[in-house]
């Protein structure tokens, strides 16, 4: 296992080297620059600004010192918000968007296995058919259009919820479930395939030739081998989550990570682009890391494929 995680995590030191690397050179080749406005700054302005923030400095040199930067976690100053470090930032924003991913999360894997599990019991059967009708409409519905349709019907129409900022639980509840939709559709499909796979197993048949009753089926012999397909989707959409959704934090206006960076976008803020980059990067990969390392608690073949070697 030791061995395992230091192949792990050099390949994700190698990783970050090209992530880092590959968004540095597109950021310099983007024209304009974050400072150009419609007009043009006075030459001696100009220079000290580009003094000021190194970007006089040759090409090799400003990556050279970006990267040292980066793999300290050091960011850089922000270009547009004014005596803050993207650093800063990133501490601001990362525990709003996680709240709201966290939440989404919660939605999503309560509504998503209760759907699945439903689906699988029923196979052709009404209660299939519904729980396919809401995964399908959750697939087919793009995020910002269910924001949308949620706050119209219940923040304009209602009024039981705010349409947009941050404070309060209440601020929560439709964000939250504007994320969780796309993922409780999946997730519902992964249960459905995966419960219907196990309980064609031959131990399966045998416990209820026992005589076992289906809840003891389903929570001592179901549920944990039809956990590890899941596992695989588990780590993209924790990270995806947890980091927020660009789209939904803008359109209520919430103050996360997701907004920063779309603003640094509109803005041309380098620093912050690149650094919001890395950070999702890093946040990417330690999902990944734990989704395998998960394996080896849910599946004991992969302890023993691990022994072997």
């Amino acid at each position: 296992m030791a061995h395992y995680l230091l192949r792990r995590i050099l390949s994700m030191v190698l990783t970050m080297f090209f992530i880092i690397s590959l968004t540095f050179f597109m950021m310099q080749g983007i024209p304009g620059g974050p400072f150009d406005q419609n007009k043009k700054l006075p030459p001696g302005i100009e220079e000290n600004i580009n003094e000021k923030y190194h970007l006089d400095d040759p090409l090799f040199v400003q990556y050279q010192d970006y990267l040292g930067d980066a793999l300290r976690f050091d960011f850089g100053p922000s270009f547009r918000y004014q005596s803050r470090t993207v650093n800063d930032i990133i501490k601001e924003g990362f525990p709003v968007s996680a709240l709201l991913g966290s939440a989404a999360i919660l939605i999503a894997l309560l509504l998503g296995f209760i759907l699945g599990i439903i689906s699988a019991l029923y196979p052709n059967k009404f209660p299939d058919y519904s729980a396919m009708i809401i995964a399908t409409f959750g697939f087919s519905v793009p995020g910002f259009v269910m924001a949308s349709i949620l706050m119209y019907v219940f923040a304009y129409r209602l009024g039981w919820f705010p349409a947009a900022m941050w404070g309060t639980w209440h601020h929560l509840v439709l964000p939250a479930l504007s994320l969780s939709f796309f993922p409780m559709a999946v997730i519902t499909r992964l249960v459905k395939s995966s419960f219907l796979e196990v309980l064609q197993m031959d131990y399966i048949r045998t416990a209820k030739a026992k005589g076992l009753s289906r809840g003891r089926i389903l929570c001592h012999h179901t549920l944990r081998n039809a956990l590890t397909p899941l596992n695989t989707y588990f780590a993209p959409l924790i990270a995806t989550t947890l980091t927020g959704s660009f789209v939904i934090e803008h359109i209520f206006n919430i103050p996360g990570l997701g907004r920063y960076f779309v603003t640094g976008v509109l803005n041309r803020d380098y620093t912050l682009i690149m650094g919001t980059t890395v950070f999702f990067s890093w946040v990417f990969m330690l999902m990944n890391l734990l989704s395998d390392l998960f394996y080896v608690l849910i599946d004991p073949r992969v302890r023993l494929m691990e022994q072997k070697r």
